[in-house]
């Protein structure tokens, strides 16, 4: 039996408007995507990541026959204070569904949703 410590290697947020989604995160957690090649005709664009550091890389992607929204997967995104992305999402065209709040000895999360109607989570220990 594999035994993993982080045993997610991939994630996809679908997006329907790649061009509104992509400035979402960039604008909501400071950071710049790159295109992604694809083996099919989808479009990905990355999330910053190395294959030597812990944890799950991911990308955007608009894929014919998949929508965006809703799901039974809930993704989420290291920040230092979470309060600091949140404070970035309505400006940025998303929604915060639940505020900062305390998860007692794992930190702290806030609910929101992208521009793409996907709920996501921000992670933080402060």
């Amino acid at each position: 039996m594999n035994t993993f410590f982080n045993p997610v290697v991939w994630y996809e947020i679908y997006a329907q408007d790649m061009p509104r989604a992509i400035q979402f995160y960039q604008n909501l957690l400071n950071i710049k995507m790159v295109s992604l090649a694809s083996p099919t005709d989808d479009e990905m664009w990355s999330f910053p990541g190395t294959m030597e550091n812990l944890g799950a890389n991911g990308a955007l992607v608009k894929m014919k026959g998949v929508d965006s929204g809703g799901g039974g997967t809930l993704v989420y995104f290291s920040c230092a204070n979470c309060a600091d992305e949140e404070a970035r999402v309505e400006a940025n065209g998303g929604r915060v569904i639940k505020p900062k709040f305390s998860i007692g000895d794992f930190g702290f999360i806030s609910l929101i949703t992208d521009t793409e109607n996907n709920m996501i989570g921000l992670h933080s220990m402060s």
